[in-house]
C-alpha cells in the first residue's frame, strides 16, 4: 500500500511538471529568453520547483478537497507562483535590467497578485472568509523578486500576517474539521520554506546571470489568457544636421558684430520723438496692439476624482453571523433576541453606536471609525481590527478583548468582567477604564517597551515613560 502510495505521489509531481513546462513552452515562443542561454535550469530554479511540487501541491489538494471559495483561490495561488518560476527562468538566464524595465517584467505578476485579493473582497459574506484573508494577506509576498537588499525577512513578515487569520481557522475549526487543520500546516510550511529557499539562494536579493544577455520586457512572463505585449516602438528619427550648423553659424554672426565697436549700431533705423509713446501722449489713446511678456506658470487643476461608490448599510442575520455593515451616524443600532452559538461582525461603520443583548459567541470590529459598541456577554472573544477611535462598554462577561492596527481605543470595563486579557498589537492611544465606586479610573495601555539581552534570551519589559 505504501509503494502505491509513493507511485502517485511521483506520478503527480511528474504531471504538475509537465504542465509547467508545457506552459513556460507557450509563454516562451519568440521572446527573448527563448534564444538566450542554454535551456538546462539553473539550480535555483530547479530548487524553486522543488518547492511547487512540495508544500504547495499539498495546500492546493488540501483546497480542492475542502472545495468551494477555498478551490477557485487556490487555482489562482497555483497560477502566480507557476509565474513566479517563469521569472526566475528569466533571471538565471539574463542581466537585471534597469528599475523602470524590471517593473514592467514584474506588472504581470503584480496584477495577478491584485487579483487574488481583489477575490477576498468579492467574497466577503463567505464562511470561509478567514482562509481567504490569510491568502490575501500573504499572497503580497512574491514580490520578494524586486526587494532588496533582504527579500527573506520581508517575506517573514507576510507570513506572519497570515498567522493572524490562520490561528482563527484553528481555534475553528480545531476540534470539528482536521482537513482545515492540514490546509493551514500546509499553506504555512509554503511560506516557511519560501524563506529558507531565498536564504539559501537569494540571501541579498534575487540572483541574475552576469554574463547573459540583457532581460527585454518581451521576457515577461504574460498573465494567464492576455495577448501578447506589442513590439517595442522604433528608434527615434535622426536629428536633423543643420540644426547644429545653424546654431554654429548664429553664434559666429553675433561676436562678429559684436567686434565691430562703436559702429555696431551704424545700421540702427533712428525713431523720431513722434513715434514714441512716452514722448507723444496721443499714441497711448490707441488700439495698437500691446506685447504681452509671458504669462506666470499656472500648476494645472487636477479633475476631481470620482466619489467612491456607497455601499447599502446592512444589519441582518445570515446563518450563525450578525453583519452589521456601512453604517454613518446612526446611534440606536441594536441586536436583539441572540443565541450563545452566534458571532457579530461590524465592518466600515462610522459614527454610530451598537448595543448587542444577551449573550453570544463572538464580536469584531473592522475598519470602523469614531464606533461605540456596547454589550452584555461574550464567550469568546471581542476584537478591534483595522480602526480609529472605538469606544467598548462591557456590561456582563468578556474572557479576552484584542486590539490590532487601531488608533484611538476606549474599553470600559464592568465589575464582573476586571479579570479580562486584552491583547494588543501594532495599535495606540489605547486606554482601559476600571470601574471604582461610582466612577472609572483611566488607565493606559503601555505603548513603549524596552527589550534586552540578559545572555540567555530577550527581555523585554515596559519602559517607565509608558507607565
Amino acid at each position: 500500500m505504501a509503494n502505491i502510495e509513493a507511485l502517485v505521489q511521483r506520478l503527480e509531481k511528474a504531471v504538475i511538471q509537465l504542465e509547467t513546462m508545457e506552459q513556460s513552452g507557450r509563454h516562451g515562443a519568440g521572446s527573448h529568453v527563448a534564444t538566450c542561454g542554454s535551456e538546462e535550469l539553473a539550480p535555483f530554479v530547479q530548487a524553486f520547483e522543488e518547492l511547487l511540487n512540495g508544500p504547495l501541491t499539498t495546500y492546493w489538494k488540501q483546497s480542492k478537497e475542502i472545495g468551494g471559495d477555498i478551490g477557485e483561490h487556490a487555482d489562482l495561488v497555483i497560477e502566480t507562483v507557476r509565474m513566479e518560476r517563469e521569472f526566475l527562468v528569466i533571471a538565471s538566464k539574463c542581466q537585471q535590467p534597469p528599475v523602470n524595465e524590471l517593473t514592467q517584467l514584474l506588472q504581470p505578476l503584480s496584477n495577478k497578485i491584485l487579483q487574488i485579493q481583489e477575490f477576498r473582497e468579492k467574497k466577503r459574506a463567505s464562511k470561509h472568509f478567514n482562509h481567504l484573508s490569510a491568502i490575501s494577506e500573504s499572497i503580497p509576498g512574491l514580490g520578494w523578486l524586486a526587494i532588496t537588499p533582504k527579500p527573506g525577512p520581508y517575506v517573514k513578515e507576510m507570513t506572519d500576517a497570515a498567522m493572524f487569520y490562520t490561528n482563527r481557522v484553528l481555534k475553528e475549526y480545531k476540534d470539528t474539521d482536521k482537513r482545515h487543520v492540514e490546509w493551514v500546516k500546509a499553506y504555512i510550511s509554503f511560506w516557511t520554506e519560501l524563506q529558507a529557499y531565498i536564504k539559501a539562494n537569494h540571501t541579498t536579493g534575487l540572483s541574475w546571470n552576469k554574463t547573459g544577455p540583457k532581460a527585454a520586457t518581451s521576457s515577461a512572463p504574460p498573465s494567464s489568457g492576455g495577448a501578447a505585449p506589442p513590439p517595442p516602438p522604433g528608434p527615434p528619427p535622426p536629428r536633423a544636421e543643420t540644426c547644429h550648423s545653424n546654431t554654429s553659424c548664429s553664434r559666429a554672426a553675433l561676436f562678429d558684430d559684436l567686434n565691430k565697436g562703436a559702429t555696431v549700431g551704424s545700421k540702427l533705423k533712428h525713431v523720431s520723438d513722434s513715434s514714441k509713446t512716452h514722448k507723444n501722449p496721443a499714441l497711448r489713446n490707441t488700439n495698437a496692439p500691446v506685447h504681452i511678456g509671458p504669462k506666470p506658470f499656472k500648476a494645472a487643476t487636477s479633475s476631481p476624482k470620482p466619489a467612491a461608490k456607497k455601499e447599502p448599510p446592512m444589519l441582518e442575520l445570515e446563518g450563525k453571523k450578525w453583519r452589521v455593515e456601512n453604517h454613518e451616524n446612526v446611534n440606536n443600532l441594536v441586536i436583539q433576541d441572540t443565541e450563545l452559538k452566534q458571532v457579530v461582525y461590524v465592518y466600515k461603520c462610522a459614527h454610530s453606536t451598537l448595543n448587542v443583548k444577551g449573550k453570544i459567541n463572538s464580536i469584531t470590529v473592522d475598519n470602523c471609525k469614531k464606533m461605540g459598541l456596547v454589550f452584555e456577554d461574550v464567550v469568546g472573544i471581542v476584537e478591534i481590527i483595522n480602526s480609529r477611535d472605538v469606544k467598548i462598554q462591557v456590561l456582563g462577561k468578556v474572557p479576552t478583548i484584542s486590539i490590532n492596527k487601531t488608533d484611538g481605543c476606549h474599553i470600559y470595563l464592568s465589575k464582573d468582567s476586571l479579570s479580562c486579557e486584552i491583547v494588543s498589537a501594532k495599535s495606540s492611544e489605547m486606554n482601559v477604564l476600571v470601574p471604582t465606586n461610582d466612577d472609572f479610573v483611566e488607565c493606559p495601555i503601555p505603548e513603549q517597551f524596552k527589550t534586552v539581552w540578559n545572555g540567555k534570551k530577550l527581555e523585554t519589559t515596559v519602559t517607565e515613560i509608558s507607565c
